[in-house]
């Protein structure tokens, strides 16, 4: 009478393949690349970003924000205050928040003056 072992060998790549199939019915990746829009959000976002928020199981990010959005879809916030972010993770959303802290640098830095007491040469 032998002992009997238990499988070790973990999910079949059958099982990958329906897990799979199970997240991607809830949300669909976009058959045409949509390109990636960074723009400051305003109060009619405020749903939005606590949906976001709600999917990411954290926190509201406080003060100005950052969004982006790929298509019609907020796929990520990021506050240029406390550089606290939430981003959806059925997504993938790591470059959209490295990019909106970028982005939230460029905005945070002083303009320096490079004239050197010259006039500038100004569009209008």
């Amino acid at each position: 009478m032998g002992l009997l072992m238990p499988d070790v060998r973990g999910a079949s790549q059958h099982e990958d393949v329906l897990m799979f199939n199970q997240l991607m019915r809830h949300k669909e990746l976009p058959a045409i690349a949509a390109p990636l829009r960074i723009r400051q959000a305003r109060p009619a976002d405020a749903a939005a970003v606590e949906r976001l928020a709600a999917l990411d199981s954290s926190q509201i990010p406080v003060g100005e924000l950052l969004l982006a959005e790929v298509g019609e879809e907020l796929w990520a916030a990021y506050s240029m205050d406390s550089g606290d972010h939430v981003a959806d993770p059925l997504r993938p959303s790591a470059n959209a928040v490295l990019l909106l802290a970028e982005r939230g640098a460029q905005l945070r830095r002083p303009q320096r003056r490079r004239s050197h007491g010259r006039p500038r040469l100004r569009f209008a």
